[in-house]
Parts: structure tokens; C-alpha cells; sequence
């Protein structure tokens, strides 16, 4: 069931490994006509026990496209798959992934690892890919203590992807947010506390909320947006501080970034405010909320439950586009969930994910970077100095660099 459901997932651009989350993910999104499940090669029985399960949960119509029917019974199920070497990395990443998903189910030997990343990243490795690509997404899924020789394996399997695995970390805790701090990645876990990656300086600050986006000004106050939308700091703070944060009292916030001097601030109008110390600038970016914000330089990206990704200098109109004031960087069919910028030597890099799981990086250069897929849903993301991509998921953060 569990391929099936990663399977599914794909096909309707959601995250989710059991049916329940499925569900959850369909009802939190926009509305939708009836959903088809194609069988795309896997089990009709599971297919159909899936269509069954769904429509208990009160979706409305499930439709197979197979046959057409609404929730059909079950059909005879086919003969099952052999066991597809679960030990080799070369065979699992060149195998048809919905029976490696069959196999690892059957069987608890964890194979140093293997098995956990496999299951930790299933919805990402059931996807059309290359073995390469396959086994980047296993080499940054592996828990911390796999054997060195298995990570050797997917690393020369991956040598061919477009990106390789520069770090990782396990998180510390559900992973909310990521920020940077004079190129330090703060990191913002479910229980409201920051932690540093920096393990030459370690830090761990509580804080007391429930953490929505975080960022950090040079003089050292960390901002903090709480699940309610108003401003907290630590630090030093200042008279821009404070009347952004009786502002936010009044008219709560859904982003929050730092760049260029001004501290930005998306609300679920779809408009962004920049608050400097020349006085307050603003430009309606998106239809709906802004969901993600970022900054490099004066410039400010932001991201909406729209699927767009706009960039917009404060003071300073911009070509003309479907909104004032903003140009678009990119759009898709699914709301932004996380966006980071930076300044590289080469010019702005700005991390984005999506809710359908997908990270990508876009600068410096023209256009975006190959996207990555971890599997699990994207928490945050970030844009490092230096050019590399960090993606947050539950579990762990991965640095990737491009190739």
C-alpha cells in the first residue's frame, strides 16, 4: 500500500505516505474535481483498496481510470515480484521501485540502512529517473550511521546526478525554519527552540513560540515570526524592531525576511511590506497568502500560496508584470511552502520549495538548477554563500552542491 500511496501522491502533487495523510493532503489544498488514480503499472488490488480507503475518509468521487468506475472491488492480484537484491545498491537503484518498496516492506533487515532511507524517501526514488539520480536521493536519505562503504557505493552511483551531497545533518527536531546568520545556519526546530549547525560554536535557544519564519539582523537580534504572526526578538533590538513589531500587533504577518537594511514582511493579502529606516514601502505581489520570504541585498523574493515566485526592490518599480511593482522568477501549480535568498560571488542564489516536494535553485546563472525531491515534505530551505542548497525535511537537512 505504501508504494501505492507514494505513487498516487505523485500523480495528484501532494506528500504523503499513508492513506490518512493523503487525504489530509487533498482536503488542506484548493479544491478539486473528482480524483483519478491511474494505474501507471501497480497493483490494480492495491489501487483499488486505496480507492476504497478514500472514499471511507469522505473525499467524494475516486475514480480509476482503468475502467472508470467509482471505488471499484478488488481484482485478482498478480502473481507477486522476486526480491530484488535488497542488499546492492546498484541492483536497487536500477529495479522497479514499487516492488524494492514490496520487498523492503516484506523484510525488517535493514541492510545498513538501506532500508530505512528507502522507506524515508520512498515517494521521491518511485518516481521515472535514473539510477543516478536514485541513488543520490538514498545516499541523502541514509541515517547517520550507515557504513562508510555503503555511502562509497551510492556516491560513485550518484557521480552521474546533477547534484552531490556536500553535508548532512540530522535534525534536531521537526524542522519549521532556516535562517542565516553572517553565513551560520540557524535552524528553527516544532518546539520553538533555535539550534546553530556550527559545531565549533554550538547554540540552542529557546524561545518560548511556536515558530513560523525566522531571520536575523547584523547587529545580532534574532527575529522570530510567531504561528499567531507577530514579532519576537532576541537581542539587541532597535526603534525598527519595535515598530515593526507593534505593527505586527495590529495586522499579522505570514513571511518575514532581512536583507538590505529593511525587514520584510509577507501577509495573507499577498502583499509584502518593507520596513527601513527611510519609512515603510509595500507592493501587492501575490493572489493569496505569502507564504515565503527572502532577501539578498535590497532585493526581496517572495513566495505565495499562488505558486509564484516574485522579486521586488523596495523604492524602486519594477518591469511591468501581472502585479505592480514585483517580476516574476517562476510559477508553478502548487502553493510555495519555503523560499531563502542569498549573495554568492556570482550573483543572488535563491532557494525554493514546493508543495509537492520539490526543491530547486534558482541563481546565479540563468535559470533554476536541476530540482532535487527528498521524499518527505520540504520544511525549509536555504541558499548558501558559496552556491550549495540546503533542504529541510522532518528528519534531517542535506546540503547539496550542484555538479
Amino acid at each position: 500500500m505504501r508504494g501505492t500511496v507514494w505513487a498516487v501522491a505523485n500523480q495528484l502533487g501532494v506528500v504523503a505516505t499513508t492513506p490518512a495523510e493523503l487525504q489530509s493532503a487533498l482536503l488542506s489544498g484548493p479544491p478539486r474535481g473528482p480524483v483519478r488514480l491511474a494505474p501507471l503499472g501497480h497493483d490494480p488490488e492495491k489501487l483499488g483498496e486505496l480507492a476504497r480507503i478514500l472514499g471511507e475518509f469522505g473525499h467524494g468521487r475516486i475514480v480509476l481510470e482503468s475502467s472508470g468506475a467509482q471505488a471499484p472491488g478488488p481484482e485478482p492480484a498478480p502473481p507477486p515480484p522476486p526480491d530484488p537484491h535488497p542488499g546492492d545498491p546498484a541492483a536497487l537503484c536500477a529495479a522497479d521501485p514499487l516492488k524494492v518498496t514490496a520487498a523492503f516492506e516484506a523484510d525488517e533487515d535493514d541492510r545498513g540502512g538501506l532500508r530505512t532511507a528507502w522507506l524515508r524517501a520512498g515517494q521521491a526514488l518511485v518516481r521515472e529517473q535514473e539510477p543516478a539520480d536514485r541513488a543520490l536521493v538514498l545516499l541523502a536519505a541514509l541515517p547517520p550511521d550507515a557504513p562508510a562503504v555503503l555511502r562509497a557505493a551510492l556516491g560513485a552511483l550518484a557521480a552521474a546526478a546533477d547534484w552531490s551531497v556536500a553535508d548532512r545533518w540530522e535534525a534536531p527536531g521537526p524542522v519549521v525554519a532556516l535562517a542565516d546568520f553572517a553565513g551560520r545556519l540557524l535552524v528553527a526546530d516544532q518546539s520553538g527552540t533555535v539550534h546553530g549547525l556550527d559545531e565549533r560554536r554550538p547554540v540552542s535557544v529557546p524561545t518560548a513560540a511556536r515558530i513560523r519564519a525566522l531571520a536575523a539582523l547584523p547587529d545580532a537580534t534574532l527575529l522570530i515570526l510567531d504561528e499567531r504572526g507577530r514579532l519576537r526578538t532576541r537581542g539587541p533590538g532597535s526603534a525598527l524592531t519595535r515598530a515593526v513589531a507593534a505593527t505586527l500587533e495590529v495586522h499579522p504577518g505570514t513571511a518575514l525576511a532581512v536583507g538590505g537594511g529593511a525587514i520584510a514582511v509577507g501577509d495573507r493579502t499577498g502583499s509584502v511590506h518593507a520596513f527601513g529606516p527611510a519609512g515603510l514601502d509595500q507592493a501587492a505581489l501575490h493572489v493569496g497568502r505569502v507564504t515565503a520570504l527572502g532577501a539578498a541585498g535590497p532585493v526581496v523574493f517572495s513566495g505565495g500560496a499562488d505558486g509564484a515566485v516574485r522579486c521586488w526592490r523596495p523604492g524602486r518599480p519594477g518591469r511591468t508584470g501581472r502585479t505592480a511593482g514585483g517580476e516574476d522568477l517562476a510559477e508553478r501549480g502548487h502553493a510555495v511552502v519555503a523560499l531563502h535568498a542569498a549573495i554568492t560571488g556570482r550573483g543572488p542564489a535563491v532557494a525554493v520549495a514546493w508543495a509537492d516536494g520539490l526543491a530547486e535553485l534558482y541563481g546565479p546563472g540563468p535559470g533554476p538548477s536541476p530540482g532535487f525531491r527528498p521524499g518527505p515534505a520540504v520544511r525549509a530551505v536555504a541558499a548558501t554563500r558559496s552556491g550549495e542548497l540546503v533542504v529541510a525535511t522532518d528528519e534531517a537537512l542535506v546540503m547539496l552542491r550542484p555538479h
